[in-house]
C-alpha cells in the first residue's frame, strides 16, 4: 500500500516552484583567442538582472 504525501511537503513545493521562475539559464558563446574555437557558458542569473550578466 502506498504512503499518502503529507499537506506539509506539497505546500513547500509550490513556495520552491514560485521561487524558482526568478531564474533564468543564460548560455554565451565566448571565443577562444588561441585556437579561435567557440566554447559555451552557462550561468544561472535572477531574471532582472539577464540585461546586466550579458552586457559583461
Amino acid at each position: 500500500m502506498a504512503k499518502a504525501a503529507s499537506k506539509n511537503s506539497k505546500i513547500k513545493d509550490t513556495k520552491a516552484a514560485a521561487d524558482a521562475k526568478n531564474w533564468t539559464k543564460v548560455i554565451r558563446t565566448v571565443r577562444s583567442p588561441k585556437t579561435g574555437a567557440y566554447t559555451f557558458k552557462e550561468s544561472i542569473v535572477h531574471k532582472e538582472k539577464v540585461q546586466e550578466h550579458l552586457a559583461k
